[in-house]
């Protein structure tokens, strides 16, 4: 036999299952990265829902507090003060709910556009009630003029108040955000 094809053959000999040996471990290692790579985006998809999911329950429940703070009976209650006036009890109440407003407005990101447009809605319902009503008083009226006003209104008020649908609207989100995230 020829030399340079012996020599070629011994050459093959050593290289040919080098190669083979290369190609598998190659695909050996990198399914393994692959998997390994698809395990980690997995889990950190997972912690970025779990985060996301606990934002998006807390801007539920800061709006619902601030739903609450605004309702008229838990607001009066709040800013009423003896000796007040009714324009100063009306600016109060109204100083009081936009304070609340603006505190809580980062909460729109985490929530959809019907609940952030329903909180908005009940939020400037509630100012325009305040000034109509304080606006149908004398200016030497009292706050407790206004308040008795303000409870009649409520009071006549056919149906559920703005700041109760919208605490409904803003529960039923919550509970369909809970239940899929049981199920997710």
């Amino acid at each position: 036999m020829n030399p340079v094809i012996a020599t070629l053959l011994e050459i093959l000999k050593y290289t040919l299952p080098a190669i083979v040996v290369l190609l598998t471990s190659y695909l050996v290692v990198n399914k393994f990265l692959i998997s390994d790579t698809q395990r980690k985006q997995i889990a950190l998809l997972r912690e970025t829902q779990d985060v996301s999911h606990r934002l998006r329950l807390q801007a539920y429940e800061r709006l619902t507090l601030y739903l609450e703070r605004i309702h008229p009976r838990n607001l009066t209650a709040r800013t009423y003060a003896t000796g007040m006036n009714a324009a100063e009890f009306a600016a109060a109440m109204n100083l009081t709910i936009q304070t609340e407003w603006e505190h809580n407005i980062s909460q729109q990101i985490y929530v959809s556009r019907q609940v952030w447009e329903t909180v908005r809605g009940v939020k400037e319902q509630e100012l325009n009630m305040i000034n109509q009503l304080a606006g149908t008083l004398k200016p030497e009226a009292t706050a407790a003029d206004l308040n008795r006003r303000l409870v009649e209104a409520v009071l006549s008020e056919p149906g559920e108040l703005p700041t109760e649908v919208a605490l409904q609207i803003v529960h039923e989100e919550a509970r369909k955000v809970l239940s899929l995230g049981a199920v997710g």
